[in-house]
């Protein structure tokens, strides 16, 4: 395995000195992110190969995670997450002050809406739900905290968007990869543009089956400050029980309020 700082060093955000950065957690961590894209047991040389190392490297951090609880053995003897990672996405939610404010704004915001309602948070080139209150119907992903989409595509994400300065809209689509999410996802710069304007205009963005089919939601943005987004407060209906005219209508007013009461 490597040691610490050999090689190249990868992008990094958040004003991480480099003199300070340690490859041999980086892999690590790379080994656990390596089920983002696949999430199924895998076996060593497919987690050394997913994790971009060799299969040395991939078997000493994969020990060392077994013996923590953050790797467990599946059913076919592949490694899979282990459930130690539920415990730090817990600490995280405990200590997110915004998610602590935000509970009870949205359980009433269920409540009145009687439709699934969701936080979100704004992470530069993607949007990842904290929060998610089901309503009577739902795909087993809209249930899950955790699961990122890209900003460009997501209500939430063009909610942030609209609260930010047109060169930093552009600096964000320009590194984005536009890749559809489904048929009906929105990818040309202009038309995302015209979005984040009518989200700009109106107080909210929405979007109708662009992110899951059968789906249309709208969603206003959560700020500290001027300029300064840090998620948004998403409702999501469904298009078997409502046009996208008729769910504006209805949802749009009771988003913004809520979005409001978390803001500043």
């Amino acid at each position: 395995m490597d040691d610490e700082g050999d090689g190249e060093a990868p992008p990094r955000s958040g004003g991480v000195d480099d003199r300070l950065f340690l490859q041999s957690v980086a892999r690590a961590l790379d080994v656990l992110e390596a089920f983002a894209a696949s999430p199924r047991p895998m076996s060593l040389g497919e987690l050394a190969q997913a994790a971009g190392t060799n299969k040395s490297a991939a078997q000493r951090i994969a020990q060392t995670l077994l013996s923590r609880g953050y790797l467990e053995r599946g059913r076919d003897g592949g490694l899979v997450p282990g459930r130690r990672i539920l415990d730090r996405s817990f600490d995280y939610l405990r200590a997110n002050p915004l998610i602590e404010r935000a509970m009870p704004v949205l359980v009433e915001l269920r409540k009145a809406a009687n439709e699934r309602v969701d936080l979100s948070l704004f992470d530069d080139l993607t949007t990842i739900y904290a929060v998610r209150l089901q309503s009577k119907r739902e795909t087993f992903y809209a249930t899950l905290a955790g699961r990122r989409v890209p900003t460009f595509a997501s209500s939430g994400g063009r909610a942030c968007l609209a609260q930010l300065p047109d060169e930093a809209v552009d600096d964000i689509l320009a590194r984005s990869d536009r890749k559809p999410l489904t048929p009906k996802t929105l990818l040309e710069p202009a038309r995302i543009w015209r979005k984040v304007k009518e989200a700009r205009r109106d107080g909210y963005a929405y979007a109708t089956e662009e992110a899951l089919i059968g789906e249309v939601v709208l969603s206003a943005a959560v700020l500290a400050g001027p300029g300064r987004p840090l998620g948004a407060v998403h409702i999501a209906g469904s298009l078997s029980e409502w046009t996208p005219d008729e769910f504006r209508k209805r949802f749009a007013p009771l988003a913004i309020e809520a979005a409001r009461a978390l803001s500043g």
